[in-house]
């Protein structure tokens, strides 16, 4: 494996032919850039600081130095650096000022850029200087000896008269940058892990991003949920319904015609606003189906069961549970049905769906073909990206010849303790008629 830092770098034998001696005498050279600017600004806001106005600006101006840090730290170190500080909730300079104001890294960077303008920086460039300066300036004896013509000394040193200690003094100093090469790099490997120290999130603070991320996540599927029931809703309350009127409106006109050219075009008209019906009502069911809301998971598991093109043996018994639960794990089920109907070539499966111990576990298996690759599916990638959002786990195997078992995971507790209503008849739910547990006021 290549080397990824300076320090790494310098347990392989191929240290000195490799580009970490430079990168790290680079990064330690070019500390003397932003070091001296960082020293040029401290001093600045340090007096602009004795009337509070630029209190705010010293602040600020470690978080500025920081971001070039974090940048430049990329020469000695492949690991990216991000940034610590999080994202203001609201927009607008006052709170992200605010913000930035409240949190550890802002402080740990002022702190790092007076350590980086007083100290680092001089100590960089000492080190680069001794490292490399003083035997560059020694293989260079005979470039002085020639210039001169008669002597040369050899870093305010030994005096060389003659080409042959000058070029002595040049083959020595070029044993001698071999030889600091390597403590260059420890030093420079030094710097960048007290940079990282100083400048990088710490553990907590990481954690505390994952824990905004997962929330944030968590937020947007809820967001994408309360969609897909506005959609469901509105088609069924508006365009569905309009349907239903003018076929029923379609027939009674039929009753109302002799037979003849008109009456056959009415019946065409009927057949056609019959089809468009049913296939929307199967778009509604696929979008949010109306027995997941009403009856909960267990019978929304036991429908997709009838519906599947293969036949499927159930044991599920389920109580109520959380909204956006019920929703996850019943379009995985569905998305693994689909799979076996379309690619397993099963004659039969299995789903089995139970809550215990506060987790609710479902299996759905075939005796098909195997060999599934969910790295194929992008349909369940994203089911088991959704799952985790809510902290659970989708998981696959199928071996060659079978069989193939997913298995869904979610840690949850339920909302109600009864287990969850018997479902209603398929036929009921295909003609799309009134729910019991429907609240008043809602036709279904």
């Amino acid at each position: 494996m290549d080397a990824r830092t300076p320090w790494q770098a310098l347990t392989r034998g191929n240290y000195l032919r490799s580009a970490w001696p430079w990168r790290s005498a680079g990064y330690l050279a070019s500390s003397a850039l932003t070091g001296i600017a960082a020293l040029l600004a401290l001093v600045v806001l340090v007096v602009f600081s004795l009337i509070l106005v630029g209190l705010p600006l010293l602040v600020l101006a470690g978080v500025a130095l920081a971001v070039l840090e974090r940048r430049r730290l990329r020469l000695v170190d492949l690991e990216p650096a991000p940034s610590p500080h999080r994202t203001p909730a609201e927009p607008g300079l006052g709170a992200w000022l605010r913000l930035r104001l409240t949190e550890q890294a802002t402080w740990r960077e002022l702190a790092y850029g007076l350590l980086h303008a007083l100290v680092l920086w001089p100590l960089d460039a000492l080190a680069v200087a001794v490292a490399i300066g003083v035997p560059a300036a020694m293989t260079a004896a005979p470039v002085q000896l020639a210039l001169d013509g008669e002597e040369a000394r050899v870093v305010k040193g030994p005096l060389v008269t003659t080409y042959p200690q000058a070029f002595a003094a040049a083959v020595a100093g070029l044993v001698l940058l071999a030889v600091l090469l390597h403590p260059l790099a420890a030093l420079a490997g030094a710097r960048a892990q007290l940079t990282r120290l100083l400048l990088a999130p710490r553990e907590s603070e990481l954690r505390d991003r994952l824990t905004e991320v997962t929330r944030s996540r968590a937020r947007l599927v809820s967001a994408f949920e309360a969609e897909r029931r506005r959609i469901e809703r509105d088609l069924h309350d508006g365009a569905q319904q309009r349907l239903v009127a003018l076929t029923m409106t379609l027939g009674l006109a039929r009753l109302d015609v002799t037979a003849g050219p008109l009456a056959d075009r009415l019946a065409t008209a009927h057949d056609e606003a019959g089809q468009v019906l049913t296939e929307l009502r199967e778009l509604i069911h696929g979008i949010h189906p109306q027995v997941l809301a009403d009856y909960g998971l267990g019978a929304a598991l036991a429908d997709a069961a009838d519906r599947s093109a293969v036949p499927v043996d159930t044991a599920v018994e389920l109580p109520r549970l959380d909204r956006s639960v019920e929703t996850a794990a019943y379009f995985a089920v569905c998305e693994a049905l689909a799979n076996v109907a379309k690619h397993s070539g099963a004659d039969r499966a299995g789903l089995t769906a139970r809550h215990r111990h506060g987790m609710l576990e479902i299996s759905v298996r075939d005796d098909g073909a195997g060999g599934a690759d969910p790295a194929h599916g992008s349909g369940l990638t994203g089911l088991a990206d959704r799952i985790a959002v809510l902290d659970g786990t989708l998981t696959i195997t199928s071996p060659p010849d079978g069989p193939t078992v997913l298995r869904v995971e979610i840690p949850c507790e339920p909302t109600e303790s009864r287990p969850t209503e018997s479902r209603p008849a398929a036929g009921e739910l295909a003609a799309g008629r009134p729910a019991a547990s429907e609240p008043a006021g809602r036709s279904r």
